[in-house]
């Protein structure tokens, strides 16, 4: 049975690189499968869709409908790669509705699989988030993703 990967990029701060890291994501993507949609979720100014304005759409948490609109195109296992560059104001809110609505469970049942690229800070911010995310989703695939830059 093929799988279809779902990457969400995130941080639970600004100006970490989650945007550029999504874009190149999404764009070694598209050049080794030839497809990939992106999803950009950032409440105050979408950024992905500048740069990739043909693969990315905007997508809304902020109501049941746009969490429904996100979440069935997120869930679909159509072989398509998935990226989300997840703005940091939507973080909490976005983990909290995945966690309600048991996505990682509907989505290992339909054949996706959800990766979750975290970008820290040297805040406390990150460090909560981390472990908020190794508690909630202790089956999913949470990758820390080192920028140097940001660290240092």
């Amino acid at each position: 049975m093929r799988r279809t990967s779902v990457y969400i990029v995130c941080s639970p701060r600004p100006a970490v690189g989650k945007t550029l890291i999504a874009r190149v994501l999404a764009e070694f993507l598209m050049l080794q499968r030839g497809a990939v949609s992106a999803f950009d979720i950032n409440l105050r100014e979408p950024s992905l869709l500048n740069y990739l304005p043909r693969v990315t759409e905007t997508a809304s948490i902020s109501d049941t409908f746009g969490q429904m609109a996100l979440m069935d195109r997120l869930i679909v296992n159509d072989g398509v790669p998935k990226v989300v560059d997840l703005g940091f104001h939507a973080f909490d809110d976005f983990f909290k509705m995945i966690a309600e609505i048991g996505f990682m469970k509907e989505a290992d049942r339909r054949g996706v699989d959800p990766v979750i690229l975290f970008i820290p800070d040297r805040d406390r911010a990150s460090a909560i988030a981390w472990q908020m995310l190794r508690a909630t989703f202790t089956g999913a695939a949470l990758v820390p993703v080192e920028n140097e830059h940001v660290l240092w």
